[in-house]
């Protein structure tokens, strides 16, 4: 579970580790790793997946200590296109491009081998993927985990694994917006879902957890969106 310390990442993991599974999680930030493992009575391993000696130490702990992946969910991310961002357009992308694209490319590569037959990866992509993310990058960076996604699904489909994309939309009791969301930004948020509610960490772990059971075994290659219908644009 990357970027398994707080919000989604957590709830996933968390979901997990109620069905008797072990969880490992893997962030940037130790403290906030090593809380939830403890909390969830999971294993922590610190590391920045941008970073392609860190990703490599990982795979090889993993390797070491338990030799095969049952399920993998590429969770680490975020929009790092902030206030203070700057007016630098290639520093702005570019840190999108590492921050969601790299930190899920780089440890599926590496731990690609690892896979069980019959396992599962899951990439955590964003509403903003399918209908924009208001000028930042982040959307489209979020947008290139798709074809990835497919093309992994076809490569590893002939070993039983399947790939599959989860697309949140608005979901609250996360770090994404910083703090930041005011009470009209919310209301509009909901506003624009069918179900009247914003979503929770909850509704994206119950959905990866499907995904990665035996009565999801043949589906592959798909976009679960997991947003109350607001990707219509209501």
């Amino acid at each position: 579970m990357t970027g398994g310390g707080t919000g989604i990442g957590k709830a996933v993991a968390a979901r997990f580790a109620a069905g008797g599974d072990r969880v490992i999680l893997i962030g940037r930030r130790a403290d906030v790793l090593e809380r939830a493992a403890d909390e969830l009575g999971g294993i922590a391993l610190p590391a920045d997946l941008g970073e392609p000696a860190e990703v490599e130490r990982v795979r090889a702990d993993l390797a070491e200590r338990f030799g095969t992946i049952d399920v993998l969910v590429n969770n680490a991310g975020g929009n790092v296109e902030g206030a203070g961002a700057g007016e630098d357009v290639a520093e702005r992308w570019s840190g999108n491009f590492r921050a969601n694209v790299l930190t899920a490319v780089l440890p599926t590569e590496a731990f690609r081998d690892l896979l069980n037959a019959s396992g599962r990866v899951v990439f955590v992509s964003s509403i903003a993927a399918l209908r924009g993310s208001g000028g930042s990058s982040y959307g489209p960076m979020k947008a290139a985990l798709h074809p990835y996604a497919f093309d992994l699904a076809a490569a590893l489909g002939p070993r039983g694994i399947t790939v599959n994309v989860v697309a949140p939309g608005f979901i609250e009791d996360t770090e994404f917006f910083g703090g930041g969301l005011n009470d009209e930004r919310r209301a509009t948020l909901i506003a624009q879902t069918d179900t009247g509610r914003a979503g929770t960490p909850q509704d994206i772990a119950e959905t990866v957890h499907w995904l990665a059971s035996p009565g999801a075994g043949h589906v592959t290659a798909q976009i679960m969106q997991v947003n109350g219908g607001a990707e219509r644009g209501r």
